[in-house]
């Protein structure tokens, strides 16, 4: 039997296929009873697409069924079609899936998920503490406060304990230095454990010695990566990262526009953090660096610099070596 199993928030539809590719069951569900499914039809296929909850959903399945995760960026038959119901696309799930025809999503191994659960986690918790900073600032902005830009250190706290504010104001800005303190804490506790991951991953460790790239960066990158022994050339993993250039043909003519975007927003983000770094202070990538942005602009010239960033990334995982570039070395 084939399962195609469109996956919601609270519920899924399903589709049962037989291997003619009959339908033999439609049905829609609560996920909390989704289990009762997958022990009815122990051992068949299931197929299930990669979206923002399919986590528990797939882990949950996969205990009794051979699942499926599936890519919907690359299955366009799904992602485009003209007639889109829950209905349906289950169906199409299941029909694709017993004639072969889906591309896979990655499912890493658990130590790599619970490692990008930390760092994608830690990247919310850093956003919305940024969000309750602008609050504050809002508040001082509407106040005709003028400030430096260090408002949440010792010095800045000082400052905003001595302005002379509203009894509303000073309620609404001290409400808000709570939650960030909150923020500080649960994201320090957060640190400590993606730092102990990276002390205990090789992976990460050989991403320490390239300059520009630490801690917090590391463990983005090998908890986006995955098993480098997924790629199989550089070109993939870059492909991955989104930092292929579109490439527009026409005839003999081929005119290369600007990265594909098409890939893991984390990793892309984290390496060019690590290459606006390391062109100030390693020698290759710097130089690398430097030539390109006397010909086109930083923006470019710092995109080109992660991507090469990457490959060197992608040959030193492979090869379970330390950053050596060519011509730094002996």
């Amino acid at each position: 039997m084939y399962l195609g199993i469109d996956t919601h928030k609270r519920y899924s539809q399903v589709a049962v296929v037989n291997g003619d590719g009959n339908v033999q069951e439609e049905s829609r569900l609560p996920n909390d009873r989704l289990e009762e499914l997958a022990e009815q039809y122990t051992g068949a296929e299931a197929a299930i697409e990669a979206s923002g909850h399919y986590r528990p959903i797939y882990e949950m399945l996969d205990e009794h069924l051979d699942v499926t995760l599936v890519n919907p960026s690359k299955n366009r038959i799904i992602a485009d079609a003209a007639v889109k119901t829950d209905r349906v696309d289950a169906k199409r799930l299941a029909l694709m899936l017993r004639a072969d025809m889906l591309a896979e999503s990655y499912v890493p191994p658990d130590e790599i998920r619970e490692l990008r659960d930390l760092v994608r986690t830690r990247k919310s918790l850093v956003e919305e503490r940024t969000a309750e900073k602008n609050r504050v600032r809002a508040v001082l902005t509407r106040t005709n406060n003028t400030y430096d830009s260090e408002l949440f250190g010792p010095t800045g706290r000082e400052f905003l304990a001595e302005l002379s504010l509203s009894d509303t104001d000073r309620t609404i800005i001290e409400a808000h230095l709570s939650v960030i303190d909150e923020y500080d804490q649960q994201i320090e506790r957060l640190e400590e454990k993606i730092e102990r991951r990276v002390l205990e991953s090789p992976a990460a460790q050989r991403l320490l010695t390239i300059p520009g790239v630490g801690q917090y960066t590391a463990a983005v990158i090998v908890a986006e990566v995955g098993e480098i022994e997924r790629f199989d050339e550089d070109k993939q993993l870059v492909s991955y990262a989104g930092l292929d250039p579109v490439v527009h043909q026409s005839g003999d003519k081929e005119v290369r526009g600007s990265i594909s975007k098409e890939g893991s927003a984390p990793l892309r983000w984290a390496l060019v953090q690590c290459a606006s770094i390391a062109v100030r202070c390693d020698e290759y990538l710097g130089n690398f660096y430097t030539r390109l942005k006397e010909r086109k602009n930083h923006q470019i010239a710092i995109v080109a610099t992660a991507r090469k960033m990457l490959v060197s990334i992608f040959h030193m995982l492979t090869r379970k070596e330390p950053y050596d570039p060519p011509g730094v070395s002996a």
